[in-house]
């Protein structure tokens, strides 16, 4: 890779000189002396090993080489000036702020969240690029901590030492199964709660591992089941609430989650022995992440978020 040897300030001395001709007139634009310009003008020459300049005088008037180089200077102050705008203004730094959410609040969540963050507030950046990767709590936390995402939500508990984790909310999971299905002869309005002993022999609809409801639900049921002995492992929750719609077993999901298939009656909650379930949610971003006016906006919005309301069911 060449070595750089030219600056920005250099080709800006170049450009005001090629404006107004003479390196007193230069000077005084950008201030700074005509001796230290005409010393600028001399040793962007010499980095070239070109004439820039035609000198006539106290007058300098761009030669053939100076005609060349002056756009593409010009381009150069252009695109660093974009950069200087972009840091003052927040609005244009949400074209870079990619969010990260794990399933349950990507899919059930983050929507509220963001229409509450952006509020009319994106039509300040006359390119909005921003985006949001959806994935399970392992996935979101390792590209926080690779730098390839400025924020994670999650559900689950973070193992990565490199990322700052505070707590935001707290969901509530229940278990849930088909009006007929699994363990409908106990589970009656005049039954007693459904005993562990049935909960260890029915089929349990489960996330994959690294999901954050997956480690949540395993923390929860295991000490009670010891095992899962029959069980089919899906890939998302949306998937395991209706295959438990379909009766195929018992599942532990987000309320979040099957609220819409409960008030449809698709799915009823089943009544057990086990103690309420809950789980903290939290906010993740790197230790060494410098935080945009954009990204602390966000950040600032959560407390705020959780108190309006956002969660359908806080903890």
């Amino acid at each position: 890779m060449d070595v750089l040897r030219l600056t920005l300030r250099q080709l800006q001395i170049f450009a005001a000189v090629a404006r107004t001709g003479s390196t007193t007139a230069a000077g005084a634009e950008i201030a700074l002396s005509q001796s230290a310009t005409s010393a600028a003008v001399n040793e962007l020459e010499r980095l070239l090993s070109l004439r820039l300049f035609d000198r006539s005088g106290k007058r300098l008037l761009l030669n053939d080489s100076g005609r060349a180089l002056l756009p593409r200077a010009q381009a150069l102050l252009d695109g660093a000036s974009g950069v200087e705008r972009m840091a003052r203004d927040e609005g244009a730094q949400w074209q870079a702020l990619r969010i990260g959410a794990s399933t349950t609040i990507g899919n059930h969540l983050l929507p509220a969240l963001l229409a509450g963050f952006l509020d009319g507030q994106q039509h300040r950046a006359a390119d909005w690029r921003s985006c949001v990767a959806i994935g399970n709590t392992g996935d979101i936390c390792a590209r926080v901590a690779a730098f390839d995402l400025d924020i994670g939500l999650i559900e689950g508990p973070c193992h990565e030492p490199s990322l700052h984790v505070q707590p935001w909310l707290r969901d509530e999971l229940v278990v849930v199964a088909a009006p007929d299905g699994p363990a409908r002869r106990r589970d009656t309005a005049t039954a007693q709660r459904l005993p562990v002993k049935d909960l260890r022999n029915a089929v349990w609809l489960l996330r994959e591992p690294g999901s954050g409801t997956r480690e949540a639900t395993d923390q929860a049921l295991l000490p009670h089941l010891r095992s899962y002995r029959r069980s089919i492992e899906l890939g998302s929750s949306e998937a395991i609430k209706h295959a438990a719609a379909a009766g195929l077993g018992l599942a532990c999901l987000s309320r979040w989650v099957v609220d819409d298939l409960l008030k449809a009656r698709r799915l009823r909650e089943v009544v057990t022995t086990l103690p309420p379930i809950t789980r903290q949610c939290h906010w993740v971003v790197h230790r060494d992440k410098q935080l945009t006016p954009a990204l602390r906006r966000l950040i600032d919005q959560l407390p705020a978020a959780s108190a309006r309301g956002l969660a359908k069911y806080p903890g």
